[in-house]
C-alpha cells in the first residue's frame, strides 16, 4: 500500500509539472488578451488538472468502481495525456530552438548593433508562436479522434468476409460458412442495445458454424449477468465452439482466496454451457456433414507473453490424425509461430484474437498499421506460411480504453473452399 501511495504521489507531481510547463507555453501564445479570458482559462486548466489527478485514483481496481465507469476514467486520463504529450513535443522543440539562439548570442563576439527603425504596421508571427500554435493544432488530432473513438468507435461493428482456401477440405464442406467472434470482454460494455445489434449482424450472415476465440470477460464471471441472454442468441446449425482467453482465468485480479478464483473460472465455464457453446479445453470435436468430417481443435490459453500457458496441444490433437482438415482455436496468435508452425504441421488453419489491434491504428483493404505490430508479428487478418494459415480477429469488445480509433470491432465470416 505504501508503494502505491508513493507511486501515486510521484505520478501526480509529474502531471502537475507537465501542466505547469504547458500552461506557461499557452500563455506565451497571447491568446488571452483580456484579464477575464485569462482568468477563465486558468480556472478551467487547473480545474481539469485536479479532476484528472482525482480520477487517476479510481483507476486502481481495488476501489469499488464498476468496470465501464473505471474505463471511462482511463479514457479521460489517456486522452488528456496523449494530447498534452503531443503538444509537449512542440513546446520542447521551441525551447531548444530559443536556447540555442541564446547560447549562440552569448558565445558570439560582441559587435556593434545596428538599430533598425521600428515598423508600427508590421505584425508578423514569431517563430515561437508559429511552433506553439502548430503544436496546439496537431495536439487537437488525438483529442478529437480518441474522443470520437469513445463516442462511436466502440460499437461500430464491421462484418469482414474472408475466403479460406483449404486444399484437403472435403467436398461436403466446400462453400460452408464459418463465423468468428473474439474478445467480447463483457465487463467493459455499457450499451446492451448496441451489443445486441452486433450479434444480430452476425446472425444475418447465416453461418453454418461459429468459433469464439476467448476472453468472454475481463475478470469476473458476473460480468456476463446482463449479457448472457444476448450472446445465447449466437447459434448455428452445426454448433458454436469456444475456447478460453487469458482474461477468463482471472489472473489479473487479486482474489480473496485461491478457492474464489477457481470458483470464478468454473462459473465462466458454466456460462459457456448455459449459452449452448461447446467449450473446448485442450480437446477436439469431429464436425460431420454428409458422412465427411473435419476436426475442430480447441486449446486453453497459450502465448509467449506474461500470461500463464494453460494450453496442451499434445492432448488436444489426440485422435485427429485421420481428419483431412484440422482447424485450431487458440486465443493468442503468438502460439501459432511459437508452437503450431514448428511442432504441428498438420494444423491447416488457426483462429485467434487477443491483440484487439490495440484498438488504435489504420486498417484498409490494402494497408494496416497499429503500434501492436511491434509486439505481435501477426496481429490482424490472414497470414500464411507454406500450407498453414492463421487468422487474427481484432475483437468484438474493448478493454481499458472504452473505444476504438481506426481498428473497429470485428465480426468475421469465412467461406471455406477446397480450390
Amino acid at each position: 500500500m505504501l508503494f502505491q501511495i508513493i507511486g501515486f504521489l510521484i505520478f501526480s507531481l509529474l502531471l502537475l509539472g507537465l501542466d505547469l510547463y504547458l500552461y506557461q507555453a499557452i500563455l506565451a501564445m497571447r491568446w488571452f488578451s483580456g484579464g477575464s479570458k485569462k482568468k477563465h482559462f486558468t480556472c478551467t486548466w487547473w480545474g481539469y488538472a485536479a479532476v484528472t489527478i482525482l480520477l487517476a485514483v479510481f483507476i486502481n481496481r481495488q476501489f469499488n468502481v464498476s468496470e465501464p465507469v473505471r474505463e471511462m476514467f482511463i479514457a479521460n486520463l489517456f486522452i488528456a495525456l496523449t494530447t498534452k504529450i503531443t503538444f509537449l513535443a512542440f513546446v520542447l522543440l521551441d525551447d531548444v530552438r530559443r536556447g540555442s539562439v541564446w547560447l549562440k548570442r552569448k558565445l558570439a563576439p560582441v559587435k556593434q548593433q545596428q538599430i533598425k527603425p521600428a515598423n508600427p504596421v508590421e505584425n508578423k508571427i514569431t517563430r515561437s508562436e508559429f511552433l506553439l500554435k502548430t503544436g496546439a493544432l496537431v495536439a487537437a488530432v488525438p483529442l478529437v479522434s480518441m474522443s470520437r473513438g469513445v463516442l462511436s468507435g466502440a460499437y461500430d461493428y464491421q462484418v469482414k468476409h474472408q475466403v479460406l482456401y483449404l486444399p484437403n477440405l472435403p467436398k461436403a464442406f466446400d462453400g460452408i460458412r464459418l463465423g468468428q467472434l473474439s474478445d467480447i470482454h463483457s465487463g467493459s460494455f455499457y450499451n446492451q442495445r448496441a451489443v445486441l445489434g452486433g450479434v444480430e449482424m452476425l446472425l444475418q450472415e447465416k453461418p453454418d458454424f461459429i468459433f469464439f476465440t476467448g476472453d468472454l470477460v475481463n475478470d469476473r464471471a458476473s460480468e456476463m449477468r446482463d449479457y448472457q441472454d444476448i450472446f445465447s442468441k449466437v447459434k448455428a446449425p452445426l454448433g458454436v465452439f469456444s475456447v478460453l482467453g487469458n482474461h477468463d482465468y482471472g489472473d489479473y485480479k487479486l482474489w480473496e482466496s485461491a478457492a474464489a478464483k477457481a470458483k470464478n473460472l468454473a462459473a465462466i465455464k458454466t456460462t459457456h454451457k448455459n449459452m449452448g457453446w461447446d467449450l473446448l479445453l485442450n480437446e477436439h470435436r469431429s464436425l460431420k456433414v454428409d458422412k465427411e468430417e473435419l476436426a475442430i481443435i480447441g486449446i486453453e490459453n497459450w502465448g509467449t507473453g506474461m500470461a500463464t500457458q494453460y494450453g496442451r496441444m499434445d492432448m488436444a490433437v489426440k485422435g485427429t490424425k485421420d481428419a483431412p482438415v484440422k482447424l485450431l482455436l487458440s486465443h493468442d496468435p503468438s502460439h501459432w509461430r511459437a508452437e503450431v508452425l514448428p511442432k504441428y504441421p498438420q494444423i491447416d488453419a488457426t483462429f485467434s484474437g487477443h491483440t484487439h489491434g490495440m484498438q488504435l491504428g489504420v486498417q484498409t483493404d490494402h494497408f494496416q498499421w497499429s503500434p501492436i505490430q511491434y509486439r505481435y508479428s501477426e496481429w490482424a487478418g490472414l497470414y500464411q506460411e507454406q500450407q498453414q494459415q492463421l487468422y487474427v480477429n481484432v475483437g468484438y469488445g474493448f478493454l481499458e480504453y472504452p473505444g476504438r480509433v481506426g481498428i473497429l470491432p470485428e465480426i468475421t465470416v469465412f467461406e471455406l473452399r477446397c480450390t
